[in-house]
């Protein structure tokens, strides 16, 4: 298993390489003179020239991007421009509402899927089952923006139990800032979560192994819980460490509507002010982010399955 991981890491190499070159650039491919938006629109062109040339933005693109990535080698984004302060003390501080927010939101996603999963593939072709998948439907079929705004409706504004927007200070502050937010992209992921182990339960329950236990008078519950579950969630597994890279980019809408200072906030900022050192050190540490989750969720696929931790050993 050392062996695999230790492989795994080396090819995610190339990955953060490639990672970095389209985000250096893509940030270099937004319109607008750094210098002349850090300095204000009274700035002499000498001192904007020598704004940009603090930044190497003088050198050849090539050049930049060299200078880029030896100091992100060495963990050093520079200092962000807006913020007046190092790069990566600005994503420290910004990383907990984040990681709080996409936590949160797959707890209340898999708090939602497994229980109506197992629901539905016991009352498979019922009503109840037509029910649940409409719904999904809806609740995925609506941009997330939308689904929060409808949340804030119903349960800031007509029902006042959680706060509109901001990010209060302490654990109970946190959870009910993040409850919101967290609820939307909950609601936007279960459905998936909802079909996928449907599926996957619906095809063990027809397995031959579940109706030898069947045949030794277990119950069906006992079938259900102790027997299908396991072997059905391993598509569930993959489809996590999948949604939680892609929250990464859903907190980009989410936080900004909700006002939570978190990374995806952070990086709308940084665009928007033509904050090249920031921007580069959230695409390189966004990108690594997706890389290790990734590579633990080929790792967890060892604890689900015996078998997958056999073959990676081969």
């Amino acid at each position: 298993m050392l062996r695999y991981t230790a492989s795994r890491l080396l090819q995610a190499i190339p990955t953060l390489l490639g990672l970095s070159l389209l985000g250096f650039l893509l940030v270099h491919a937004i319109p607008g003179d750094p210098g002349r938006i850090a300095l204000g629109a009274r700035a002499t062109p000498s001192a904007v020239r020598a704004y940009d040339a603090g930044l190497h933005l003088n050198e050849p693109i090539f050049a930049q991007y060299i200078t880029f990535l030896g100091a992100a080698v060495r963990l050093h984004f520079g200092y962000s421009l807006g913020l007046r302060e190092p790069v990566g003390v600005a994503i420290r501080d910004h990383a907990g509402p984040t990681a709080l927010l996409i936590v949160y939101s797959m707890i209340i996603a898999l708090a939602i899927a497994v229980p109506l999963s197992l629901v539905v593939a016991k009352r498979r072709g019922s009503l109840i089952d037509h029910g649940v998948r409409g719904l999904g439907m809806i609740s995925f079929a609506m941009p997330p923006f939308w689904l929060g705004l409808i949340l804030v409706l119903g349960l800031s504004v007509a029902v006042p139990l959680f706060p509109v927007s901001g990010y209060a200070s302490g654990f109970t502050g946190e959870l009910r800032s993040l409850t919101l937010p967290a609820l939307t992209l909950g609601l936007l992921f279960s459905p998936v979560f909802i079909r996928t182990l449907r599926a996957s339960l619906l095809e063990v329950l027809d397995s031959e192994f579940v109706e030898a236990s069947r045949a030794r008078g277990l119950s069906e519950r006992r079938v259900l819980y102790r027997h299908a579950l396991r072997p059905s969630s391993l598509p569930l597994v993959t489809l996590v460490g999948l949604t939680l890279g892609s929250l990464l980019s859903y907190t980009v809408v989410v936080e900004n509507v909700f006002g939570i200072p978190g990374l995806g906030a952070l990086l709308v900022t940084a665009v928007t002010n033509r904050d090249f050192p920031l921007v580069q050190g959230l695409v390189v540490v966004l990108g690594l982010a997706v890389v290790l989750i990734n590579l633990a969720t080929d790792l967890l696929y060892g604890c689900v399955d015996p078998r997958v931790r056999l073959m990676a050993t081969r």
